[in-house]
């Protein structure tokens, strides 16, 4: 049997020392040298074998990071792991407190296309492993063939268009990676899809969008804003998903991490994780009804279902929750709501019981103290911390 972590970790800006990454704001050395030792001593406390970066401004910025986590795992190594000459050390408890370092080659960094100058700043993501990557990471955000999604009018039947939309690139870019872990090769998505914040449209010589300016507040040009955000980030979904059906018709083991900027309930969140069916089809009246009665048989019934939840991709918060009893998991605090925006999803092959079971989900972890503990809602630890839990999955492989 093979053991794996995989983690998804949100370290909320990262950049350099006296670098502007959105207007007016930067990192004195001092802060910058705050957040990378608190990004350390996090990731050196996960020590995940697998890791999904997003709001990576700078990977130079990052790579430090791990140099950082690296050096103060080896020097706790020295301290905890006993010489192999002492009797005690091959004790179980001792593996699990070795941390094995990672290396340079086992970073990799995808940039944002709309990365501008200072104050312009746009962020990527990266992806660590300890196991390496198959083949060279593909990057996904400026799209070779458009996504357009055409509205039909209210009727239907009649043909005709109610408006369109068009996605001609994603706002951050996504990472599929192919990663061997034990004897199997597993299909990883790191994605960090747009947020609820509204975008607003900047008429042609003005300094700022009307919206923007809250002492003369535009009550429904701002839910035009959000609106553009909630289409932009449903028609990420679509992309990603479409990326998720197009391996798992291979039958590939997949598991997709990062920061959704929706619930675990939202339709984004819904449209990436895949349909769910209904208990029994035979009730449906078919789509090709010609008379009243004409219903799907219990033998089609048994194709649909079998169809949909080939494509289905199972939450590992949901599936702690029903193992553990808990009744809460969060990554998220703003405005006094608690909620799960980054997420950890994963194929029918590590849910046991399924037909193509390749193994399963030992236990998940939250990091989210920071969060929890009063400290993140007024200080500036707000701004230096990661304003997200970090969540990562105990995975088991049959060999």
């Amino acid at each position: 049997m093979t053991e794996f972590t995989i983690a998804s970790f949100n370290v909320k800006n990262l950049i350099g020392a006296d670098q502007e990454y959105y207007r007016f704001e930067s990192y004195t050395p001092e802060e910058y040298a705050w957040k990378k030792n608190w990004l350390a001593n996090q990731l050196l406390s996960m020590n995940a074998d697998i890791v999904c970066f997003q709001e990576i401004f700078d990977q130079a910025a990052l790579q430090a990071v791990v140099d950082e986590t690296n050096e103060a795992g080896n020097a706790l190594n020295a301290e905890v792991i006993p010489d192999i000459a002492k009797r005690y050390h091959r004790k179980a408890i001792f593996e699990k407190l070795n941390f094995d370092a990672y290396s340079r080659e086992q970073l990799f960094f995808a940039p944002n296309v709309d990365d501008g100058g200072a104050g312009h700043r746009r962020p990527g993501i990266a992806m660590l492993s300890r196991f390496g990557f198959e083949e060279s990471p593909e990057v996904i955000q400026t799209l070779t063939q458009p996504v357009v999604i055409d509205f039909p009018s209210a009727g239907y039947d009649s043909g005709e268009k109610a408006g369109s939309y068009t996605l001609e690139r994603l706002s951050r870019p996504i990472i599929k990676a192919k990663i061997k872990i034990g004897n199997q090769i597993v299909t990883i998505f790191n994605c960090h899809l747009k947020s609820k914040l509204g975008e607003y449209v900047k008429p042609a010589g003005a300094s700022f969008a009307p919206e923007a300016d809250l002492v003369h507040y535009l009550p429904a040009q701002r839910a035009l804003g959000e609106l553009r955000a909630l289409l932009r980030r449903s028609a990420e979904a679509y992309v990603l998903r479409k990326l998720i059906a197009d391996e798992l018709v291979k039958d590939n083991p997949v598991m997709v991490l990062g920061d959704f900027n929706d619930s675990e309930y939202s339709v984004s969140s819904s449209m990436i994780k895949g349909e769910r069916p209904f208990k029994n089809y035979a009730w449906m009246r078919r789509h090709d009804a010609e008379h009243k009665s004409d219903r799907y048989t219990e033998q089609e019934d048994l194709i649909i279902r079998a169809q949909i939840e080939q494509y289905q991709l199972q939450s590992a918060e949901m599936q702690f929750i029903k193992k553990s009893q808990r009744d809460m998991v969060f990554t998220s605090a703003f405005g006094g709501v608690y909620e799960s925006i980054d997420q950890i999803l994963m194929s029918q092959h590590f849910i046991e019981g399924s037909a193509n079971n390749i193994g399963v989900m030992d236990y998940f972890s939250v990091f989210n103290d920071h969060i929890a503990d009063g400290a993140h809602a007024e200080a500036p630890y707000n701004k230096l911390a990661s304003d997200h839990g970090q969540i990562m999955a105990h995975m088991k492989l049959f060999d």
